[in-house]
């Protein structure tokens, strides 16, 4: 079988101690490709560095919505530059976080808006963050219709089924993470069975939402085959079934060279 991690954070601290073993575990159990996220200019571009070294591991660039106090327009310039480097192949992890941050709802609207024009403009799919900020979101993306980037996702999908409606209705992914092996995460469980799998893609978000059986220790790309594997359980599929169409959906949506 095939997975593919869809969205994780190599580059963060977490991995200072251990990165290249993990990578190398992620490869040896399965792991095809991965995808490092960049939250903020330092980090899209220590992301690079890491996938230059490593065929399998591939980019997305861009200032994350908590990241966005720190941040400056010129940050923005230069995370357009980035995305033409050879190995980034999605604008992200970007979108609105008004959970955590609720006082800087106007410079998370613009820099959201200036990434997703990035993305459009430079032909490249976008890996949006979105927490209490569904309304947001929606009028943002309603207002831009065409100018929108072709291909979306929102990544850590949770239990909104008014949002999953419209991501349907709209034709975007949505991704899950570990969360939707929790205990009591059945909302999340019920949108991933009634989701067209065509449409669904995988990610660890490590080192964050280890899945069960690992809940509280650091997550790893490794990790990503016991959500395919919830997914596949949901769907009453074949594991094998459900991690070949996700496999295929993700190397689609981020146009893989060599598939």
């Amino acid at each position: 079988m095939k997975y593919f991690d869809t969205h994780c954070h190599l580059d963060f601290s977490d991995y200072d101690s251990d990165r290249d073993k993990v990578i190398e575990k992620s490869k040896n159990e399965g792991i095809e490709y991965i995808i490092n996220v960049g939250v903020n200019l330092e980090s899209s571009k220590k992301s690079i560095k890491i996938a230059s070294r490593y065929k399998f591991i591939f980019v997305g660039v861009g200032i994350h919505p908590s990241d966005v106090y720190q941040c400056n327009k010129k940050d923005i310039f230069e995370i357009e530059k980035l995305s033409k480097e050879k190995k980034v192949v999605a604008i992200g992890e970007i979108g609105l976080d008004f959970y955590y941050n609720k006082d800087n709802r106007e410079k998370q609207t613009e820099f959201f808006i200036t990434q997703l024009k990035i993305a459009s403009e430079n032909s490249l799919p976008v890996i949006i963050h979105q927490r209490e900020s569904k309304e947001e979101i929606i009028e943002i993306l309603e207002k831009m219709n065409k100018n929108l980037p072709e291909k979306i996702v929102f990544h850590c999908f949770g239990e909104d089924n008014v949002f999953a409606k419209y991501c349907k209705e709209k034709n975007f992914y949505i991704s899950f993470t570990g969360i939707i092996t929790f205990k009591n995460a059945n909302g999340i469980r019920e949108i991933a069975k009634d989701f067209p799998l065509e449409k669904i893609m995988s990610e660890t978000d490590s080192p964050y939402l280890s899945p069960t059986p690992f809940r509280g220790k650091r997550n790893e790309p490794s990790n990503v085959r016991y959500i395919v594997e919830e997914i596949a359980n949901q769907k009453k599929q074949s594991i094998e079934e459900v991690s070949n169409v996700i496999f295929k959906n993700s190397v689609t949506f981020f146009s893989i060279p060599s598939y």
